[in-house]
């Protein structure tokens, strides 16, 4: 689930937190620039640590569990690379909004935190890695409707949304009927009640509702194309070109031996790594 999209789901929900947790335990030192202990491809080359911006509080991608353990699908995946190349990783929680500014100022090394870098600006100031996770658009239906199929099949039929969403836009412009809610959850109880009759979201929204609903009374019957996906990866600052390249070589490394697929089962119920 990307950044980039305002859903009114888990998506959109971004909300702060304090302190920090390493890999074995927390931490609420402010991260060190790279310059302070050696240069970032040093200190992998090195094998020591390096620092990780998160939330910790972005469920299921960033959280903490039942016991306090800072987990989630980014924070496993950074684990798993940092374990492929041999380092050690210190998670630094930080809230979304100042979160690239940190890492612009050196307050931590990468990011971790479904960032898919797709506006202008972000992409002349970061790098991001080979994706580890890709979403797009899905559309939800009852799961006794045979009718509605694609998009094509929305317009004139009511159809959950945020007004504010892109995904609202989408719908609009396939030509539904526009019913007004404040987020996913609202958006499949209005479907399951026959009050509206599809919504279009976030695809990782939508696979963790149903990962925590299973038997919730809708499913997917379309997604968006490969080439309408966006895929999150790890981020780090502009000039980290070799660090890219290892951090690429460990996802796909991750992807070969099923550890991503493993990874996406655990916390979507799905494969999220492959578009």
């Amino acid at each position: 689930m990307l950044k980039k999209f305002v859903l009114g789901t888990i998506a959109a929900v971004v909300l702060a937190a304090c302190g920090g947790e390493g890999s074995n335990s927390a931490s609420s030192a402010p991260a060190q620039s790279g310059a302070a202990s050696g240069s970032l491809i040093e200190r992998i080359n090195n094998k020591g640590t390096i620092t990780v911006g998160t939330e910790g509080t972005y469920a299921p991608f960033t959280y903490h569990d039942k016991d306090g353990k800072l987990t989630g699908y980014d924070v496993e995946v950074t684990r798993a690379v940092a374990d492929k190349l041999g380092i050690k990783v210190e998670f630094k929680e930080t809230q979304w909004d100042s979160m690239m500014a940190g890492l612009k100022a050196g307050r931590f090394d990468v990011v971790a935190n479904q960032v898919g870098l797709t506006s202008p600006e972000r992409q002349a100031t970061f790098d991001k890695s080979e994706p580890y996770s890709w979403s797009g658009a899905v559309l939800v239906v009852r799961k006794d409707d045979d009718k509605i199929k694609s998009l094509a099949d929305i317009k004139g039929v009511k159809t959950a949304q945020s007004l504010t969403s892109n995904f609202g836009e989408k719908a609009k412009e396939a030509g539904a009927e526009l019913v007004p809610v404040d987020g996913l959850a609202q958006s499949l109880t209005l479907i399951e009640q026959k009050r509206a009759d599809a919504t279009l979201n976030d695809e990782l929204a939508v696979l963790d509702y149903l990962k925590k609903n299973p038997n919730a009374g809708v499913k997917i019957v379309w997604s968006a194309p490969a080439d309408e996906k966006v895929g999150s990866g790890l981020i780090v600052n502009k000039g980290n070109d070799e660090v890219v390249a290892k951090f690429s070589t460990a996802i796909n490394e991750l992807k070969a031996d099923g550890t991503l697929k493993k990874l996406g089962e655990q916390f979507f119920g799905k494969d999220i790594s492959v578009k």
